[in-house]
């Protein structure tokens, strides 16, 4: 199993690990502050140092078939390393606060649109959610502005857990329809935006809304009956 560091800190950078796996271009680490591929949100990239100073790119990464495997993806099969090596890894910051800035704010847009969640994706540049909406009308400058002013008004972002009962006894808190929390594997980790929004969630987030900024609903799709898909983006 990998330690997933980046749910202790979502905000570093860099980390010194051990190699545990080697096969072929794909490393497994004993602890990782990259994220893997998993609800709606890319998986990480950035770089693994070697001893010598020698880069090599991380091209994605995934989770293994293993429970809890954290499986990193280099850009060549040409590399030495080896189970044992101590290396220094890195993330591309900007990239990944970018997926943090737009994982929080798509909290919001589903606290706005209190319908079932058919979908969603997470990008650095823009994010959409599918919503189950019916005959209900959306428009999206409204939701633009209230958007803008949840942001504005700073709420923190704190992390929680609970047991799979406490969840199955509540289950209007699973708002995903297309993505159920893990079950069989411990608590279920929460994500609760303070007054805004409370529901299981496995991204990376940041600390506040105020650190989201300007944000817009730049067009809303009608995809089916009773599905809309929201798109978002930095204004």
């Amino acid at each position: 199993m990998t330690e997933a560091v980046f749910y202790k800190d979502s905000y570093l950078t860099e980390l010194q690990a051990t190699i545990v796996a080697v096969t072929k271009n794909v490393i497994e680490l004993d602890r990782t502050i990259f994220y893997p591929t998993g609800g709606g949100q890319p998986g990480d990239t950035g770089w693994i140092e070697t001893s010598s100073g020698k880069r090599l790119i991380v091209s994605d990464t995934r989770k293994g078939q293993t429970h809890g495997t954290i499986l990193h993806h280099l850009a060549v099969e040409d590399h030495d390393l080896q189970p044992g090596d101590v290396v220094k890894t890195g993330i591309d910051w900007q990239r990944r606060y970018s997926h943090m800035q737009m994982h929080t704010s798509m909290h919001l847009l589903g606290s706005l649109v209190p319908v079932p969640v058919t979908g969603g994706s997470v990008g650095a540049e823009k994010s959409r959610l599918d919503f189950d909406l019916g005959d209900q009308k959306l428009d999206k400058e409204e939701l633009t502005r209230q958007m803008n002013e949840l942001i504005d008004a700073a709420h923190d972002i704190v992390f929680e857990s609970i047991t799979e009962d406490e969840l199955d006894a509540k289950p209007e808190l699973v708002r995903t329809m297309s993505v159920q929390p893990p079950r069989g594997v411990g608590d279920i980790r929460m994500v609760r935006v303070k007054d805004v929004d409370f529901q299981p969630c496995g991204g990376t987030h940041i600390n506040n809304t105020s650190e989201i900024g300007p944000m817009r609903v730049s067009k809303i799709e009608n995809k089916g009956k009773r599905n809309r898909r929201i798109h978002l983006v930095f204004d």
